[in-house]
């Protein structure tokens, strides 16, 4: 896959995010960490759509952090944050991610990678990206 300079690269799993942009090349991506999101206002917000009533906390935050991951990837796209964007996440985070991206974000998205990688080090995620 080929992955442009300035790309934002999202590394996710239900409770946090690495986010990186390339400030490598399309064929050598190098990887910069630009932030690391967890959850925030757990308690002043809640998961998108509606969670069954058997629901653990850990399942209602791993949701909430979602949406908000999601929210923001969609603030990001309507301000130009960012031109192209790579999702890796484990399935069920890119699953609870998917739906919530508004058009404008999902147009800038080139690619999704359903594994986990937020504990991998940077080179694990570099070399997924080649």
């Amino acid at each position: 896959m080929k992955i442009p300079e300035g790309t934002l690269v999202v590394v996710a799993d239900g409770g946090g995010a690495r986010v990186f942009r390339n400030v490598g090349d399309e064929r050598t991506p190098a990887l910069k960490q630009e932030a690391l999101l967890e959850l925030v206002n757990m308690n002043d917000d809640g998961p998108a759509g509606t969670m069954p009533a058997e629901s653990s906390g850990m399942q209602i935050d791993e949701a909430t952090f979602a949406k908000q991951l999601a929210q923001g990837l969609n603030d990001g796209a309507l301000k130009n944050s960012y031109r192209h964007l790579v999702l890796m996440a484990d399935p069920q985070t890119l699953g609870r991610i998917r739906p919530l991206l508004h058009s404008e974000t999902g147009e800038r998205l080139l690619a999704e990678v359903a594994k986990t990688f937020t504990n991998a080090p940077l080179e694990d995620i570099e070399r997924a990206l080649a």
